[in-house]
């Protein structure tokens, strides 16, 4: 049987990225006075190639958004100003994840219920996200809900916690869904009600479960710090090189896990290997830093940096992975104190 809907891969052509204007200040306590900056950096590059969609809580941020991105010369006429209130405004989790239906290609959000990762108390600004974008949009809206009998049983689901091919395939961590006692986002699934889930609702016939998220993932999790398709049969994949560190064994059993995988057809995986930089601590905290964490656009991929010297390792290797597009850095060491980078505080519109 055909799934109703298909979730395209992100390098597909996309008509927009949105993202949301940082206010939370309890995201970054201490650090918050840079990050409005790494921001008008992303959107600068994103305008260059399609349309910025930026979420701003009220008019004072609004006039602070258009500031900035003045002040560093971009092109406003790019960029789509949308006055919508967050908590937080981690757009890769809270926002709608854009899908198309079989049946007619037409675009569909995804309206997934978010509860802050099933750790903090204050989400519902942020629930209400997908149904304010898409009435910007006058895009249809869907509540995906497991089983589908039961349509009041709403599926809470974080972008950044999935990753597809666009063919059928999507990766996941078992840290993520299916811890039985941290951060359990709907009680009670299990790895097979996830699975006809993701055949539903996303079009993904096939699931490749990997293990840990990285040490520091404030998600429990998410494969986006992880592994990260680069075209429909090659990942890319965070590695540890010292045995001593924490996330060594971790990623190397991720690593193993993808080396025996195959695609929605049986065909094993390419899988490249992307270093992690040194550890990164702040108040004595380690933090996520990783370079898997990127955004593609239509012309760029967008990468974080980490004043490390693997920065240049891994933007070579991912150059090499997208010889159509322009792979830049974007500075991340004090956006990551957020507990997450690029790929975290975005997600794509197709087109």
């Amino acid at each position: 049987m055909t799934a109703p809907y298909l979730m395209p891969a992100e390098w597909e052509k996309q008509a927009a990225i949105w993202l949301g204007w940082p206010h939370n200040r309890a995201d970054w306590p201490g650090k918050f006075g840079p990050v409005p900056w790494a921001f008008a950096e992303m959107i600068r590059y994103i305008s260059y190639s399609q349309r910025a969609s930026v979420l701003v809580k009220d008019e004072v941020k609004k006039r602070e958004c258009i500031d900035a991105l003045e002040d560093v010369g971009i092109d406003l006429a790019r960029v789509d100003i949308v006055t919508l209130p967050t908590n937080r405004g981690w757009l890769r989790d809270c926002g709608p994840i854009f899908v198309r239906r079989v049946e007619d290609q037409k675009m569909i959000a995804l309206d997934w219920r978010f509860n802050a990762w099933a750790k903090y108390s204050n989400w519902q600004k942020d629930n209400a996200v997908p149904e304010g974008v898409c009435n910007v949009l006058n895009v249809e809206r869907v509540q995906p809900h497991w089983p589908l009998s039961q349509k009041s049983k709403r599926m809470v689901l974080e972008g950044g916690a999935i990753e597809v091919n666009g063919a059928g395939t999507l990766i996941t961590t078992e840290e993520c869904l299916l811890s039985p006692d941290v951060q359990i986002r709907n009680p009670g699934f299990t790895r097979e009600d996830y699975e006809q889930c993701f055949a539903h609702w996303l079009g993904a016939k096939h699931v490749i479960w990997l293990g840990h998220g990285i040490v520091g993932d404030d998600t429990h999790g998410h494969i986006d710090d992880l592994t990260r398709f680069v075209n429909p049969t090659t990942v890319v994949t965070v590695v540890e090189k010292d045995a001593s560190d924490a996330n060594y064994a971790l990623l190397q059993e991720n690593l193993k896990r993808l080396k025996a995988a195959t695609d929605q057809d049986g065909k094993p995986l390419t899988v490249i290997e992307l270093p992690m930089p040194r550890p990164l601590y702040f108040e004595g905290q380690r933090l996520p830093a990783s370079y898997a964490n990127f955004l593609i656009t239509n012309q760029y991929v967008l990468v974080p940096t980490f004043n490390d010297p693997a920065d240049r390792v891994a933007l070579t290797i991912l150059a090499d992975c997208f010889p159509g597009r322009e792979v830049v850095g974007i500075h991340a060491v004090d956006l990551v104190w957020g507990l997450g980078t690029i790929h975290c505080l975005t997600q794509q519109q197709p087109v």
